[in-house]
């Protein structure tokens, strides 16, 4: 059974920074595509950071420069680093694990709330 649990969420101030975790259970996670997404309620589910297997990396716009998304495969975990984090960062955030081949290896976390107060 593959889980995906994410934790580090919580309550911080404007400024601030956060950790998120994501520990995988049931897959090797350095051979799967690894990213983290937001969610606030009445929009969509947006992307905010990627890693793939062999360790390249992407940010959205709105978080290059604060954020840095890395994995410790002897963890079999990835993480997100969050710094100097604003209000509009409030969201559910989401572990995604893909495989690039095999289609319906596509696994997702349970979220982990973030919010940022001003």
């Amino acid at each position: 059974q593959v889980q995906l649990v994410e934790s580090g969420g919580g309550l911080v101030q404007a400024g601030g920074s956060l950790t998120l975790s994501c520990a995988a259970s049931g897959i090797i996670l350095s051979i799967y595509d690894m990213a983290w997404y937001r969610q606030v309620p009445g929009k969509q589910r947006e992307l905010v950071a990627a890693i793939t297997s062999g360790g390249g990396t992407n940010y959205a716009d709105s978080v290059k420069g604060r954020f840095t998304i890395s994995r410790d495969n002897a963890k079999n975990t990835g993480y997100l680093q969050m710094n100097s984090l604003k209000p509009e960062d409030t969201a559910v955030y989401y572990c995604n694990a893909k495989h690039r081949t095999i289609r319906l290896a596509d696994y997702w976390g349970q979220g982990t709330q973030v919010t940022v107060s001003s």
